[in-house]
Formats: structure tokens, C-alpha cells, sequence
């Protein structure tokens, strides 16, 4: 089944080799973060011991290498995602999250008012959701949701009502709950025809899948880097220059700015005037090295990596328990991202999680950042496991192993 040697790649994560309980972790979260390998960890470390310096402003030699290697992991994620112009598109924040409100913050607060709307979906993560709720709050426009269905996918049956006049479409690419890919190509053109920009929320995809925002047809693209082997404290906005040029800049002080005056100031070039202050530098170059690594894989291989193993994990557990376990979203693993949020008997998903844990078996409980969705789905919470490129059928084996401690320990059914 497998597609690339994942034995390999796990020895190239060190908590990988950590021990719980007698038992090697086996780990699948990586939808709310992934692990990293050492070529990022000594990239960061190297960095730190050999260059640090802040960017943009000394002209000394360690300056200037560090100034020369954040611009290059820009230039190296613009490529990653197919941007026409990886020098001016691509800001650096802090996170995905932090994207998004640098885009409603900016974009919506100067374009949005009373009696405009804009379009997002039931699906949504929080992060591409309160911020524009905020907005609303503080500007008077609306808000209008494509619903889901009770297979996990968009209903699309009355989008064309929904866009209309819309001045923006929010869309996730892939939900981080239900591992639905959306179709927002799709979805982009018919915006679009209705005159909308669209904001494609990158963060279960980016990592996963060959990723083109010019395919994509998006307007706006958020992401971060620790869902994608890279550090935390970077997220990366994609946007096309044009609307870049336009937006106000988002957070005032040092680096966002070409002059300062008394009585105002001229804001820097994009994308420098929306990375107020010292920006994540070492992130930066962890993030460089994450993205190479994904390369050295091919994300085509990943992305079949994730098919097959996510198939693999969805036959196994409803043969162990068929009608006893739940898997939400689309049927086929084609149709989705590697994860599966699930209802386990009757038992609660935090109850699982703990029980898994001492099997040495990491899995997210709760939530997921996505309540409005909970309650479409009528739970409270799901279980999910995720997967990604160091995990391999052993690790599903484990898993279904671990859910059977789980039935024995509370005894239903």
C-alpha cells in the first residue's frame, strides 16, 4: 500500500521514538499539529547558532544572511503553492487564524458595511468564522452559510441564491472534522461570476496535496506552518499583489512602514507593510525546511500516501465494529483528507481519548474548533484520528486495538 518508505520516514522524527507505557507513541493528531523531523529541527537550531540576526535592517554579515534566508522561505512557500509573484504575495503571521483576521481586518473592515454580505459554511473552523462574526458586529453586514448535508458535503442546491451580491465567499478546502474536500474551484468561478472574492481556508490541504492557487481560483489563501511539518508561531497569507496593494496595513509599528512623520506615516511595500515588528525569522527557516522535506517526498505521494492509508484505516475500524462505530463525512477516501472523526458506541470522546493514551495511541477529542458543525451534527463532540506521512497501517492496527481497551475498560454493549 504504501507509496514512500514510512519506516524511514519515521525515523526521521524524534518523538517518534518516544515510549509511553512500554509502547512507542503512535501519533494522530496531526490535523491540529504535526510533529517535525530533524531537518527542521537543526535547520532552526543551526540558524540560532550560527546567524541570528534581526532581518531588513543590519548590514552586517549575519544581518544580511538572515535577511537573505527569510526571504527565501517566502519565495519557498510561494512556489509551494503556485503563487504568480512569491516575493509580493506572500505575508508571514503568526498562524492561519491570524490570516484570516489580517484579511477581515484589513480588506473587510475597508469593504464591508450595511446591507453587503458575504458567504461562508457550516463547516467552518472558528478561525474563519468569528473573526468575520466580530467584523459583522462592528460593521453591519451579514452573513449567509451554504449548509451541509447529512453526508458531509456542501449543499450547493441554492448557492447560486446564497453568492448573489455577495462581496466574499469564506471556504474551507478540506474540514478538518469531517476530512471533506470541497470543491472550490467550483465554488470560486461562481463566485466570482457574482462579482465575490474568495478566501480559501489551506490548512488541512496545503500540507497534504499539490496545491495551486491559480487552479484553486482563490483570492485569498491561509495556512500555517505547523500543521505541515514546520514550527509553530508562522502562518502564511497568500493573496493576489493587487489586493495586497490595496489593503490598509493591519498592525502599526517597526518594518510596516517607508517613513514616519508627526503627523502620520507612508506604510512600506508589500508585503513588508502587513509584518509589523520582528517578524517569526527562525520560523521562517524551519518552515523552508519542512517545505523542502515535503518536496524531497512529492506531495503527489503524499497526497496517495493519504488516500490509501485513510481507505485502509475506514475499512479496518467498521470491520472490527461495523455498526458500533460512526465515521463522519463523505464515504470514499478519494473524497477526503486524512481524518475521521468518529462516535464510538456510546462511549464519550474524551473517555476514548484517555484510554487511548495509555495504549500509547495520540487522538484529538472535543470539538475541533468547529461547534456550529457539532451541532448540524447534533454531538457534542467527535473523536478524531488524522493522519499523515509517518503513519502507516501499524498505527490504524493500533488504533483499532486501542478502541477494543476502550469497550472492554467501560463495558457497553
Amino acid at each position: 500500500m504504501n507509496t514512500f518508505d514510512v519506516a524511514a520516514i519515521k525515523a526521521d522524527f524524534p518523538i517518534l521514538q518516544r515510549c509511553f507505557n512500554g509502547r512507542k507513541i503512535v501519533y494522530l493528531d496531526s490535523a491540529a499539529s504535526s510533529q517535525r523531523p530533524e531537518a527542521v529541527l537543526d535547520a532552526m537550531d543551526t540558524y540560532y547558532r550560527t546567524t541570528h540576526a534581526n532581518v531588513h535592517r543590519g548590514v552586517y554579515a549575519i544581518a544580511e544572511e538572515a535577511t537573505r534566508l527569510f526571504e527565501e522561505a517566502r519565495h519557498a512557500y510561494g512556489r509551494f503553492v503556485g503563487a504568480p509573484d512569491p516575493a509580493h504575495e506572500v505575508v508571514f503571521t503568526k498562524n492561519a487564524t491570524e490570516a484570516v483576521n489580517l484579511v477581515a481586518g484589513t480588506w473587510g473592515r475597508a469593504n464591508l458595511g450595511p446591507g453587503d454580505h458575504i458567504v461562508l459554511t457550516e463547516m467552518e473552523h472558528h478561525a474563519n468564522l468569528v473573526p468575520w462574526l466580530m467584523l459583522s458586529e462592528q460593521k453591519g453586514f451579514s452573513i449567509r452559510y451554504i449548509p451541509v448535508d447529512r453526508s458531509g458535503w456542501l449543499d450547493l442546491s441554492d448557492i447560486d441564491a446564497l453568492l448573489d451580491g455577495a462581496k466574499l465567499l469564506g471556504v474551507t478546502l478540506v474540514s478538518n472534522v469531517l476530512g471533506t474536500l470541497n470543491p472550490v474551484a467550483e465554488l470560486a468561478a461562481l463566485a466570482h461570476a457574482q462579482g465575490a472574492l474568495v478566501l480559501a481556508d489551506g490548512a488541512q490541504f496545503v500540507p497534504h496535496m499539490a496545491t495551486s492557487v491559480t487552479a484553486l481560483g482563490c483570492d485569498f489563501l491561509v495556512a500555517t506552518g505547523h500543521k505541515m511539518l514546520g514550527p509553530t508561531g508562522i502562518g502564511m497569507l497568500w493573496a493576489r499583489r493587487a489586493l495586497l496593494e490595496e489593503m490598509p496595513p493591519f498592525l502599526g509599528g517597526g518594518e510596516m512602514i517607508r517613513d514616519v512623520r508627526l503627523d502620520g506615516f507612508t506604510p512600506n511595500e508589500v508585503p513588508w507593510k502587513f509584518e509589523a515588528g520582528t517578524p517569526p525569522i527562525a520560523e521562517a527557516v524551519g518552515l523552508a525546511a519542512a517545505l523542502s522535506y515535503l518536496e524531497g517526498l512529492g506531495m503527489d505521494a503524499v497526497r496517495a500516501h493519504e488516500i490509501a492509508l485513510t481507505g485502509y484505516a475506514m475499512d479496518a475500524l467498521q470491520h472490527a465494529y461495523g455498526d458500533e462505530i460512526v465515521l463522519f463525512g463523505p464515504d470514499g477516501p478519494s473524497n477526503r483528507g486524512g481524518v475521521l472523526s468518529f462516535a464510538f458506541k456510546d462511549l464519550h470522546p474524551h473517555d476514548i481519548s484517555q484510554v487511548l493514551d495509555a495504549e500509547g495511541v495520540c487522538i484529538r477529542a472535543g470539538h475541533h474548533c468547529a461547534k456550529p458543525l457539532m451541532r448540524k451534527l447534533d454531538v457534542s463532540a467527535t473523536a478524531r484520528a488524522s493522519f499523515y506521512v509517518y503513519n502507516d497501517e501499524q498505527d490504524v492496527e493500533a488504533l483499532v486495538k486501542a478502541l477494543g481497551k476502550a469497550d472492554e475498560l467501560f463495558g457497553i454493549g
